[in-house]
């Protein structure tokens, strides 16, 4: 009941009807409505409108709180990879020397390698070539390596950030590495410093050392120091060094597109090398050229007539024979001073243009007669009276073989060994006009022949050497014996060990074309064994002296006599015998040389002026088809000819007359005396005695058999 009694709670609504509403309620009339003037009465028609504005308004609203949203978190993105990156660089930063102690590393040295009149033969050291200011090279050159390496080089502090964007996009779009991002600065930084690896601390001690740099050093300092180290593939360091290599020319001469193709290498130096890829090489180039005109480095005119130029073709290594010369001055080199430790000048006693025609002989000979008498190498060596190398050619081809056969190669001398021979029996009393039987002779087991078996019977020793007979010969070192031969030819310059045994006298003791051109200069200037030669001086890059070459007192090594007997029979060698392919219009001696089945044919022969040997063979010791009066003749005629033009005629030296002093020699162009042997026929002299004749002491069968 109480329940009942209880008054029933009136809840609050905003529909209850006028005629229900009391005092209290909440709800309101329309009259308490407040709407906008030019509302009223019209809120039904307009009902939808503001709840697409309203749509509207929230749908910008969203975009703009996710827009306030991106950038929010990006900066704090931004910030902590700031924060980052700061953390990274102290961290791998600290890790680093103090940048008070960093200083540029001291470039390799290079060795620059003249010729005796001052022109270029070579580069040697690590980088393969000199140092050229950023004044000195040809401005084609660093436009090209800015236009395709760091357009923005002279606008960035090191490191380029919008350059790096462009890198990143590129790579992206083409979904491969196709740009990298790293300024010149930053390969200048890694090139001098650091390793390749890819790594983050190598990449921020690479920006470090980048801003270090770019403090430290000018842009035109930067760069000139970027082209003088940086690799330009095939063994070039430096952009020097590159435009000898694949242009044999200086850096200083280099035309637009040749500078393009330098800076196209940077990319992939070892896979673009001209000398290992010649159209990768081009192709790469015509897009720096691209470079260079978008950039305004260059005009339409000059890129068309670049992009028209032909590919560079190089050799795969470094060619010409002045590189055989360079080997031989570095090897050559530390003895004279010592470790090197700064840019050194070498000058030469080459000289360049006999050093081309030298080049140019053997070439010339070898493609002309090479194929038909089954000879592929070569060598030259030429060395003036006073035992300066004038020439030396070690080879066919440097670029294709590296081996020098002129200083390395030890061969047979054959007969060109001879005269060593003949001298030692002159100097035991016989003379040019002494007879003997050639005959067929044994020697124990051996039995030397002549060529194709001919023999002449009595014949003048002039007569026998410059015919070659080999008969003749073991029959004076029977005479003379083989240990008197061997101190002649050590007396008068081949340094390498020689069998003192009777085959001596057919040259079969091997010695290197060098030593033996250099034992024939004493008879082209008197008698005299000078210092053979090819380093005249070393200075500093500035020019200060490091060595002169003091040729000391020669030592007289042969009697005038001796030396006049030696080249008139050397000279009938030319006008006679078996050299008379070597002779041209000028006083001149020398030898032939074959040994057995060809493997080896000489020819070594002189004039008042220079003294050269010539070799041609096979780099195996296979059988060829020449002789010493074939090839190796004709070469030294083709050399000796060009090398003597201009040059005044002078006689061979020595005082020896056949004819006695009653009757002067008559004096003919291309020897010093003509007629040896018919004035040994005017003036016969009774044979000797196989044996040789007592008082020039002769030896018995035995002795020679053991070498004694």
């Amino acid at each position: 009941m109480a329940r009942a009694k209880r008054k029933r709670r009136i809840e609050p609504t905003f529909d209850a009807p006028a005629s229900r509403r009391s005092k209290g309620s909440l709800s309101v009339s329309k009259s308490d409505r407040i709407l906008p003037p030019s509302g009223r009465g019209k809120a039904s028609k307009s009902r939808g409108k503001p709840r697409k504005r309203r749509a509207s308004r929230a749908r910008r609203s969203g975009l703009s709180r996710l827009f306030r949203g991106l950038v929010y978190w990006s900066l704090v993105l931004a910030l902590w990879a700031g924060i980052a990156g700061v953390g990274i660089a102290a961290y791998y930063g600290a890790q680093m020397p103090s940048a008070t102690t960093w200083a540029i590393p001291d470039r390799p040295p290079n060795v620059k390698i003249l010729s005796a009149d001052g022109r270029l033969l070579a580069n040697r050291g690590m980088t393969g070539g000199e140092a050229v200011g950023l004044h000195e090279v040809s401005s084609y050159v660093p436009q090209a390596v800015i236009a395709i390496e760091d357009r923005r080089f002279y606008d960035h502090w090191g490191m380029d950030p919008l350059g790096l964007a462009r890198a990143v996009v590129e790579n992206a779009m083409q979904g491969r590495l196709a740009q990298g991002g790293s300024t010149i600065t930053q390969q200048l930084a890694k090139n001098l410093f650091l390793s390749s690896e890819r790594t983050i601390e190598r990449k921020v001690q690479e920006l470090l050392l980048a801003f270090w740099l770019e403090q430290k050093y000018t842009k035109d300092q930067i760069l000139e120091m970027y082209l003088n180290r940086v690799y330009f593939g095939s063994g070039a360091y430096g952009v020097e060094a590159a435009a000898r290599r694949y242009f044999n020319k200086s850096a200083r001469d280099v035309n637009l597109a040749e500078a393009a193709l330098l800076a196209g290498l940077l990319k992939a130096p070892s896979r673009l090398s001209p000398a290992r890829d010649p159209n990768a090489a081009e192709e790469r180039a015509q897009l720096v050229l691209t470079a260079m005109r978008e950039e305004g480095m260059i005009g339409d005119s000059e890129l068309t007539a670049a992009m028209s130029a032909p590919a560079t073709r190089a050799p795969s290594f470094w060619t010409g024979a002045e590189h055989y010369v360079a080997d031989l001055v570095m090897e050559e080199l530390p003895d004279l001073v010592g470790n090197i430790e700064k840019d050194v000048i070498v000058h030469t006693t080459i000289d360049l243009d006999l050093q081309k025609q030298a080049e140019k002989t053997i070439r010339h000979v070898i493609d002309e007669k090479g194929q038909d008498l089954q000879v592929s190498q070569g060598a030259l060596v030429s060395i003036d009276r006073a035992g300066a190398i004038r020439a030396l050619v070690g080879g066919y081809d440097y670029a294709s073989s590296q081996f020098d056969r002129a200083t390395e190669a030890r061969r047979q001398p054959g007969s060109a060994f001879k005269p060593f021979l003949y001298m030692a029996a002159l100097e035991q009393g016989r003379t040019p006009l002494s007879v003997r039987n050639d005959a067929p002779v044994r020697i124990g087991n051996w039995s030397p022949g002549n060529y194709r078996d001919k023999y002449h019977g009595q014949v003048t020793l002039s007569e026998a050497l410059a015919r070659s007979l080999n008969s003749v010969a073991a029959q004076l070192v029977m005479e003379v014996g083989p240990k008197r031969v061997v101190e002649v030819a050590h007396r008068m310059g081949i340094d390498s060990t020689l069998k003192a045994n009777a085959s001596i006298a057919l040259g079969t003791s091997e010695v290197t074309p060098l030593e033996l051109t250099a034992a024939y200069v004493p008879f082209a200037n008197g008698g005299y064994r000078p210092e053979v030669h090819v380093i005249g001086r070393v200075t500093t890059a500035a020019g200060d002296p490091l060595y002169t070459f003091q040729q000391q007192q020669l030592p007289r090594v042969a009697s005038p006599e001796i030396v006049g007997m030696m080249n008139a029979m050397m000279a009938e060698t030319l006008e006679l015998g078996s050299g008379r392919a070597a002779a041209f219009e000028r006083p001149a001696a020398g030898k032939t040389g074959t040994t057995q089945r060809s493997r080896d044919a000489w020819f070594v022969g002189y004039t008042a002026n220079l003294v050269t040997g010539v070799w041609v063979g096979n780099d195996d010791g296979s059988v060829t088809k020449a002789t010493g009066g074939s090839v190796p003749a004709a070469a030294w005629r083709e050399f000796m000819a060009a090398a003597h033009e201009g040059v005044p005629v002078a006689a061979l030296p020595g005082n020896w007359n056949p004819l006695g002093p009653e009757r002067p020699p008559r004096a003919v162009a291309g020897s010093t005396t003509r007629g040896v042997t018919q004035a040994a026929n005017r003036r016969p002299v009774p044979p000797t005695a196989v044996g040789g004749d007592r008082r020039e002491g002769g030896l018995s069968i035995l002795d020679i058999i053991l070498g004694n």
